[in-house]
């Protein structure tokens, strides 16, 4: 059926397809949610020390 040849590529191609694809799990569940939670938080955080420093601007 197979020379060993061909076996270590059949196998070699399914090692790299595996990473692969849970490398695209870790990527679409943990850390492209990560990414961008995080930076809608810190956006967040910097509007609101814009309006408190627009608003301590006015008051004094």
């Amino acid at each position: 059926m197979f020379e060993f040849d061909q076996y270590l590529g059949f196998l070699a191609f399914l090692t790299i397809l595996t990473i692969g694809f849970w490398l695209m799990i870790f990527l679409l569940t943990f850390v492209i949610p990560y990414w961008v939670f995080g930076s809608a938080i810190e956006r967040f955080k910097e509007i609101r020390e814009e309006k408190k420093a627009e608003r301590e601007s006015l008051t004094h």
